[in-house]
């Protein structure tokens, strides 16, 4: 390997990535309907040309129920294809980015007002609420309204919903699909035993906990085209005693190897309000690192990684195979041009931004892979 670990190309279960960099999903609470509208191509507009490796667009509901918010995006029927269409279709004019998709179900965790308006759930039969779905029928939060707990035949159907979707990604040409298992959202509340109290198979033991994102690990997987990759976010631990740790994490993405995962997005966290998380830079590394020594695909490290020499070590150590930027690069969205600058490698710029080149770094930009 010759010149930074970060920008070492990548082939990742059968797409090559130029360098390390994942822009990880972001949620913009934006969408109308489910539908993306011009706020996405704005966004994913600006972040295509940032010269990271690989583009995710956001958690994508894979139903009506499963959104966070009434503003989230999703991919469950022609309309919300279309206009996602329409937003990629204009991206891809523009920049030769790979891009991927979250799909996601949020749970417990949906029918919630947007961020900025206070986050808080919002009441079934209430302006923008609706009824949500868990494995169980415990709340998130004291005060929030109990979820359903899901009937063998309603997994079914969202199963089926998250194989549909990743049909609908394939026609858009979408490159990969990441399952969002992580963040207290309905694969993590099956995973995790605060949240799943079921005394069927697919509750109690860790095998049966397992079985439903596995499930739809499997149908996701059979419903995306072989060539395209397959990947899971999943949130290492949920920093509560006796909820998800980064053991059961280990045997999870085992499982997940053996059925043909092309990497594991490990991050921490998100399923239970008692969460104690002693944040700092790195904070979720050790857990990339222990995942990475137990499985042969390639890992992602996610949280609080804002330094060049900081993401730099994370993968020339070993540690991960990739990192992940989030709130790092909405507040620089040139931040893999910076990095490439900063440890003398280069990255893919549009022609029309060409003439930024510092005289400094006369080898920065190049308008080829």
């Amino acid at each position: 390997m010759s010149g930074p670990a970060l920008f070492q190309s990548l082939d990742l279960g059968g797409l090559h990535l130029a360098n390390r960099i994942v822009i990880a999903p972001m949620c913009q609470y934006s969408a109308d309907h489910g539908r993306m509208t011009d706020w996405h191509l704005i966004h994913l507009g600006q972040l295509a040309l940032s010269g990271a490796g690989v583009l995710t667009i956001e958690a994508s509901a894979v139903v009506p129920e499963g959104r966070i918010t009434y503003g989230d995006v999703g991919l469950w029927d022609e309309e919300t294809e279309a206009a996602m269409a329409r937003v990629l279709e204009s991206i891809r004019r523009w920049s030769p980015i790979p891009i991927a998709i979250q799909l996601s179900h949020a749970g417990r965790k949906a029918s919630c007002e947007v961020p900025w308006r206070g986050g808080a759930q919002i009441a079934p039969g209430s302006d923008d609420g609706w009824q949500t779905e868990a494995p169980s029928a415990t709340a998130f939060a004291p005060g929030d309204h109990a979820p359903d707990a899901m009937t063998p035949e309603r997994m079914a159907t969202v199963r089926e919903a998250f194989a549909e979707a990743a049909r609908r990604a394939a026609r858009l040409g979408i490159d990969a699909v990441q399952l969002h298992g992580a963040h207290g959202y309905l694969l993590h509340q099956f995973l995790s035993p605060l949240s799943n109290r079921r005394d069927d198979a697919y509750g109690g033991s860790l095998e049966n906990r397992m079985r439903f994102p596995l499930e739809v690990f499997d149908a996701v997987r059979a419903a995306f085209p072989a060539e395209r990759p397959v990947t899971m976010r999943v949130s290492a631990t949920d920093w509560v005693a006796g909820g998800w740790d980064v053991e059961q994490t280990v045997a999870f993405a085992q499982a997940l190897e053996a059925r043909g995962c092309a990497a594991i997005h490990v991050s921490s966290g998100g399923l239970d309000p008692a969460q104690a998380i002693p944040v700092g830079p790195n904070y979720q590394v050790p857990a990339a690192r222990a995942v990475k020594q137990a499985v042969g695909i390639p890992v992602v490290a996610v949280g609080l990684i804002t330094d060049f020499e900081q993401a730099e070590a994370i993968i020339g150590t070993g540690d991960a195979d990739l990192v992940a930027l989030a709130r790092t690069i909405l507040y620089d969205p040139r931040w893999p041009w910076h990095a490439a600058a900063h440890l003398g490698a280069h990255v893919t710029a549009p022609d029309q931004y060409l003439r930024s080149q510092p005289r400094q770094y006369k080898d920065l930009f190049a308008t080829g892979d």
